[in-house]
C-alpha cells in the first residue's frame, strides 16, 4: 500500500512541475491580481509585444528613447510566462501589458519571472534606453 502512495505522490509532483511555463500549452490569464495595464494603450507612442514560448523570447534586445513613454505586451504563446525588467521594478504577466515612461538611460536586463523548467534560466533580454 505504501508503494501505491510513494508513486501517485511522485506522480503528482511530476504533473505539478511540467505545469509551469514548460506545460507548452496556451495560458489562461493570471486571475491572482490586478494587472498594472491590462489593456495596450493606443495612445502610448512606443509599443512592443514579445512573444514568449518555452524558453525563449522573440526579442532579445529592445531599443527605446530616454523619456518616451513606452508599453510593453507579453503574448504567451507557448507555456505560461512573465517579464520583471530590472531597474525599471516592472512585472508583465502573460498577455497583458504595461506602460511605463523609459526615464532612466543605460541597460536593464529582463528575464521570465515564471519558474518554467531546465530552460528557465535563458529566458532573458535587454532593454537599452538611449
Amino acid at each position: 500500500m505504501k508503494r501505491w502512495g510513494y508513486a501517485s505522490a511522485t506522480l503528482l509532483a511530476a504533473v505539478v512541475i511540467a505545469s509551469g511555463c514548460g506545460g507548452g500549452g496556451k495560458a489562461k490569464d493570471d486571475a491572482s491580481g490586478p494587472a498594472e495595464s491590462p489593456t495596450v494603450d493606443a495612445g502610448a507612442a512606443n509599443v512592443i509585444t514579445i512573444n514568449a514560448k518555452n524558453f525563449e523570447f522573440d526579442q532579445k534586445e529592445i531599443k527605446v528613447k530616454h523619456g518616451e513613454e513606452v508599453t510593453i505586451k507579453l503574448v504567451n504563446g507557448q507555456g505560461n510566462h512573465a517579464i520583471r525588467i530590472d531597474g525599471y521594478d516592472k512585472e508583465i504577466k502573460g498577455n497583458q501589458a504595461v506602460t511605463f515612461k523609459a526615464d532612466q538611460a543605460g541597460e536593464f536586463k529582463f528575464a521570465c519571472s515564471v519558474m518554467c523548467g531546465k530552460g528557465h534560466a535563458e529566458m532573458t533580454g535587454k532593454l537599452i534606453v538611449e
